[in-house]
């Protein structure tokens, strides 16, 4: 009864309908190829990506040189001792060269040390000081290129 009353033109074309998804597929393969076509991205890509990861970068052949335990006596009303271990970084063409000049480095270390009113050592950021002015006498010894950073392997204050 209810098609009666709806006249024939208003009622959608059943072949309309189906011709619908055909052209929504042929769209969007369209699209696909003109996307690539046009350098946007590539399927091959994407299938190559999953067989092997990319390469990491090598580490670099960072080596390091122990400078021999350096204990002080300091002065002051109470008798107390620094006790205090280092390590130089460097490479391998530089190795060589630093543990030649380890005495010579001990000692500049050792005159800096020794020099310190012993109050500063309980003064925030205090090793951060002893680094930079370490690495100061060490470029006096080493030269600049010689060594990349000093580290602090102990410190303690008995």
């Amino acid at each position: 009864m209810t098609d009666a009353a709806v006249p024939a033109d208003a009622q959608p074309a059943k072949g309309r309908k189906k011709l619908l998804p055909i052209i929504l597929a042929v769209l969007m393969l369209g699209g696909g190829f003109a996307s690539t076509y046009l350098g946007f991205w590539s399927p091959m890509a994407l299938l190559k990506a999953g067989d092997h990861a990319p390469e990491a970068a090598p580490l670099p052949q960072t080596q390091f040189v122990a400078v021999p335990q350096i204990v002080l006596s300091l002065s002051g009303h109470a008798p107390r001792t620094l006790v205090m271990t280092l390590k130089i970084e460097t490479d391998a063409a530089n190795r060589p060269a630093i543990e030649h000049l380890l005495p010579r480095l001990s000692d500049a270390f050792n005159s800096f040390l020794a020099g310190i009113e012993p109050s500063a050592f309980e003064k925030r950021g205090i090793l951060d000081i002893l680094r930079d002015e370490l690495a100061t006498r060490a470029v006096y010894v080493l030269g600049k290129d010689a060594f990349s950073d000093i580290l602090i392997t102990e410190f303690r204050i008995q």
